[in-house]
């Protein structure tokens, strides 16, 4: 009797608790219909409600295919994943939002291509229901990540995605602190694809990524995968310098020509301020990369678990 695991459910969860009660309702009816023999693994981000209770309880009803990994504190949504990837024990390994904009039902269309020999599958949104603001935001950091990155997903922020196990073993040796799972996961693909899945609006709640989280999500992107952006600031910084020097060229000679003058006075002190701001910008982007340095050279730990909720003898 074969008794692996074929797919495991990664599910990261904060303040979830009035979403919960349908996402349990549409989740195991899904993957009991798959005929697989399946694993959920919650894990529960330092829920401040009753979400921890609620997985307790689920736990509790389903303990053959529930795991509830517990965090001691909030240490974001990837370190979450990151958590359940190193609990998981699946062939396979999908990532869902406990907030239900992704359709569980759509399982199966991920590992339908993975049948195919895809060791990696991301989704695309058929339809989203996100705000205009999310929609600008979205695209804009989509084109910015491709030009720095060199890598294509075309929607990064769907995190309802499926995982070879090779590739999951892959990411869980990896301990850099900050990363994105998605663009982690596709450099380590050897045969990647994309799949179009359903998208409907959040059940309940409201969404726990403000636009800063947001902002902060994607420099996580840019500095972890690339360098590009110090080397273009360099290059900037070099077309300023010559752009100065020949300034300073062109004021001698006028002030030679025409003798001295006051007109120009406010013209240089915006030239001053212009490039006071490129300096403090290009500080600020250093200093991205210098602040990741320092938490990785720290080596503290990535998230502290407080206990973990699974049946005796079932341990990763």
């Amino acid at each position: 009797m074969n008794t692996a695991i074929n797919l495991s459910v990664v599910i990261p969860v904060y303040n979830e608790q009035d979403v919960l009660p349908a996402l349990f309702d549409r989740l195991y009816p899904a993957l009991d219909a798959l005929n697989l023999r399946y694993e959920i693994v919650f894990v529960n981000d330092g829920s401040r409600d009753k979400s921890a209770a609620m997985l307790a309880d689920q736990f509790a009803q389903r303990p053959d295919v529930t795991r509830v990994v517990l965090f001691n504190g909030n240490f974001g949504q990837h370190r979450a994943i990151l958590a359940g990837f190193e609990h998981s024990r699946g062939e396979r390994v999908v990532t869902l939002d406990a907030d239900l904009q992704n359709p569980p039902e759509d399982i199966g269309l991920l590992l339908a291509e993975m049948d195919k020999g895809h060791d990696y599958v991301g989704s695309i949104r058929r339809q989203r229901n996100d705000s205009l603001w999310r929609h600008v935001a979205s695209r804009a950091m989509n084109r910015l990540r491709e030009k720095l990155t060199r890598i294509k997903m075309t929607d990064q922020g769907c995190m309802m995605r499926a995982y070879s196990r090779r590739i999951i073993d892959t990411i869980n040796q990896c301990n850099e602190l900050h990363t994105f799972i998605p663009a982690l996961a596709y450099q380590f693909a050897q045969n990647p694809t994309e799949v179009t899945v359903g998208h409907e609006e959040r059940f309940a709640g409201e969404s726990k990524y403000s636009l800063y989280s947001l902002i902060r999500l994607n420099f996580d992107l840019m500095t972890g995968f690339s360098i590009v952006p110090l080397q273009w600031f360099s290059l900037l910084g070099m077309a300023v310098s010559a752009g100065s020097g020949l300034l300073v060229v062109y004021l001698l000679l006028r002030r030679l020509i025409l003798g001295p003058e006051v007109g120009g006075v406010f013209t240089l002190f915006a030239i001053a301020f212009f490039l006071i701001g490129i300096a403090l910008f290009g500080i600020g982007l250093l200093g991205e990369y210098i602040g990741r340095i320092y938490q990785e050279v720290r080596s503290r730990p990535r998230y502290v678990i407080q206990a973990v909720l699974e049946q005796k003898g079932e341990q990763a």
